[in-house]
């Protein structure tokens, strides 16, 4: 197993990009999201508010029929793109080119979505991120593995991780687990928990920011979303997961003394996010 590296501040001051400012949003990439159901279009509300927050110059949202006016309505400043099918995703279909692509937050694991998430992967050439259910379709459908292009990011928690590689009797063996995963289909692994690491299969990076404030629901779709901005943005694969999860952990650094660790929620993510970016260039 690679020996553990700590993540830094001047590490990831090391492989910061600071905004150009002659910049314009047609420079700051274009994320696309791709995910939700009946009843899950928050997780889709969260990831592309994230992605805009995280710099990204546009994003668009892909999701069923039924969270059109919920998303155009919560999130004006993001572009919205419908299913043919009303609660679930169905057919993934869009006609522009996306810098990068989150998908599966939200999106459930019918038999509808396994197949669109198939038939998309076996088209998709855009840098991708893949979270929650579509993790977990893959788990399902281990051959689908094969399909991600190279260097597309997984950020599982340990429940869905589980699920993706089997189970593991301690910490090393995880981990070693993960590594060999990484290495086998050239991806990078976002192991979410305490203290996340994010792996290529040659080297582990562990994260030094984050409290138990982020244990709440959608901080895992905020994440996918600031992955995802950072990737559009050109940051390479790995240090858009490295970065990404660096400033996730500082958010809730920089908050607690104000909320606590029980009423921080994924909301005071997004909210602090430009506080963890001013608090990196100092």
């Amino acid at each position: 197993m690679p020996s553990l590296i700590n993540v830094s501040k001047d590490f990831i001051r090391s492989i910061y990009k600071p905004i150009n400012p002659l910049t314009h949003k047609g420079l700051q990439g274009h994320a696309l999201i791709i995910g939700g159901s009946y009843g899950k279009m928050g997780s889709v509300a969260l990831s592309s508010r994230a992605a805009l927050k995280s710099g990204c110059g546009l994003v668009t949202a892909f999701i069923p029929q039924c969270g059109y006016q919920t998303l155009q309505n919560a999130l004006p400043e993001v572009m919205v793109l419908t299913d043919e099918a009303d609660k679930y995703l169905s057919n993934i279909l869009f006609d522009f080119k996306p810098s990068a692509i989150g998908i599966g937050i939200g999106m459930g694991v019918n038999t509808a979505s396994e197949l669109a998430l198939q038939k998309f992967l076996k088209t998709n050439t855009f840098p991708l991120v893949v979270d929650a259910d579509g993790i977990n379709i893959l788990s399902k459908n281990n051959a689908w593995i094969s399909l991600l292009p190279k260097n597309t990011i997984l950020t599982p928690h340990p429940k869905e991780l589980e699920r993706l590689i089997g189970s593991w009797s301690s910490d090393e063996e995880k981990i070693d687990l993960a590594v060999l995963f990484a290495k086998r289909h050239n991806c990078i692994m976002v192991l979410k928990d305490a203290k996340t690491l994010i792996t290529d299969g040659d080297s582990i990076f562990q994260n030094t920011t984050g409290n138990a404030a982020l244990a709440t629901a959608g901080s895992g779709d905020v994440l996918t979303g600031i992955i995802t901005g950072l990737l559009a943005q050109g940051y390479d694969a790995l240090h858009a997961a490295i970065l990404g999860v660096y400033l996730h952990g500082t958010t809730a650094d920089i908050a607690l003394p104000d909320t606590g660790y029980q009423s921080f929620i994924a909301s005071d993510i997004i909210n602090y996010l430009g506080k963890a970016y001013l608090q990196l260039e100092k």
